[in-house]
């Protein structure tokens, strides 16, 4: 099943390059939840958000499940257009069993605190 028009999450709203990834890592602002470490970097337009995801958390199945979640509350996030920074979240050990809720709430208090700019 395709997601509808307007629903997708494009590569251009990602963060694909392990460059990118270190480069975040190293001069980025983080952040720690109780089951997610975000990495926050520069301001970019539009905001861009990296999902790593280790064996630790789990299978092939657990971890595509995680971030599918993580891509799902960023996109339908409202402050997702005010962000305006690029957004690197790692997973730690035992998020895989975590519900929904837990990753939109643990996403949100990232997403709606930061200030724009």
């Amino acid at each position: 099943m395709t997601p509808g028009h307007g629903q997708g999450f494009p590569k251009a709203a990602r963060i694909r390059r392990r460059r990118e990834f270190l480069s975040l890592g190293r001069s980025g602002a983080k952040r720690r939840t109780q089951h997610f470490v975000f990495v926050l970097g520069q301001a970019s337009e539009p905001p861009r958000l990296g999902i790593t995801v280790s064996r630790k958390v789990g299978g092939a199945v657990t971890r595509n499940l995680v971030k599918r979640r993580i891509r799902e509350v960023f996109r339908r996030h409202p402050a997702r257009a005010a962000f305006g920074r690029d957004l690197v979240v790692i997973a730690k050990e035992g998020v895989g069993k975590v519900s929904f809720a837990v990753v939109r709430r643990e996403l949100g208090t990232v997403l709606g605190s930061v200030s724009v700019g």
